[in-house]
């Protein structure tokens, strides 16, 4: 199982996926320009649900279809400290394809 962390630290936003720097995917869909963020709905948060979501699914194109619902239901809730593991995220896909 997997883990997600994000901080925000006196660098800058930190993601880490097991302790590793959470690529951003823009080489699939560059959405963002300015990296990551979240705790609102936009093209930096919507850059990171991609990100987790490809990471997790390895499946571009499912997670083309659920970022958007996957940004505003949950990354936009994050507070500045999170932690998201595998298991959390498959609790959350069913309600996230409708």
């Amino acid at each position: 199982m997997k883990t997600y962390t994000g901080d925000r630290t006196i660098d800058g936003i930190q993601v880490l996926v097991d302790g590793r720097p959470l690529d951003p995917r823009t080489d699939l869909k560059p959405l963002s320009k300015n990296g990551f963020e979240w705790s609102y709905e936009g093209p930096e948060p919507a850059q990171l649900a991609f990100a987790i979501l490809v990471d997790h699914l390895d499946d571009p194109q499912r997670a083309e279809a659920l970022h958007e619902a996957f940004m505003r239901e949950i990354v936009a809730n994050f507070d500045n400290t999170w932690e998201l593991t595998s298991a959390d995220i498959d609790a959350n896909l069913p309600a996230l394809a409708r």
